[in-house]
């Protein structure tokens, strides 16, 4: 049998499929209220806030994460554990969301759930430099072409005070 490489297509999908699974984890985490009425959703608040954080925190990384593999030739070893590694992290994001409004957002739990946060974007930079690794040229790719002056600069610190805008999330 031949040797197949696994490609960047395939770390892909894969990668699809388990924040479909992450996402899917925490909406049956949800649960409706008690009461058929409009005040029973009140104390429903810490909860909502968690999810609705979450959601999008999970939607920015997933959208950085598509960006990001466009740049990959090749689906190196190192690429696939750091895949691996970023993906776990994300994983933990549901666990942390529940506690986190179970508790009506008490210290320890924020603490963990910002923790959280802190291990996948380190886990995403890891990922980002195997991925970016594979670039042809990286200031090109990131947007920064070869203009000169005003743009240029205007790019660059976007690209600074802003990470996400490099792969088109604003």
């Amino acid at each position: 049998m031949p040797n197949k490489k696994t490609t960047p297509e395939r770390l892909e999908m894969f990668s699809d499929a388990v924040f479909a699974v992450i996402i899917t984890i925490m909406v049956l985490d949800l649960k409706p209220p008690a009461e058929a009425t409009l005040k029973a959703l009140l104390p429903l608040w810490p909860t909502a806030l968690s999810y609705v954080v979450s959601y999008f925190f999970i939607a920015i990384i997933w959208v950085n994460h598509h960006h990001l593999l466009r740049f990959t030739h090749e689906a190196t070893a190192q690429l696939i554990w750091w895949n691996f590694a970023h993906l776990f992290m994300v994983s933990l994001v549901p666990a942390t969301t529940v506690w986190m409004a179970a508790t009506k957002l008490a210290a320890a739990p924020v603490f963990v759930y910002a923790l959280v946060f802190v291990l996948v974007e380190t886990a995403y930079i890891a990922f980002e430099r195997a991925s970016l690794s594979q670039a042809s040229d990286t200031i090109s790719l990131l947007g920064c072409g070869e203009s000169r002056g005003f743009d240029h600069i205007w790019r660059s610190v976007c690209s600074v005070l802003h990470p996400p805008s490099r792969f088109g999330v604003l």
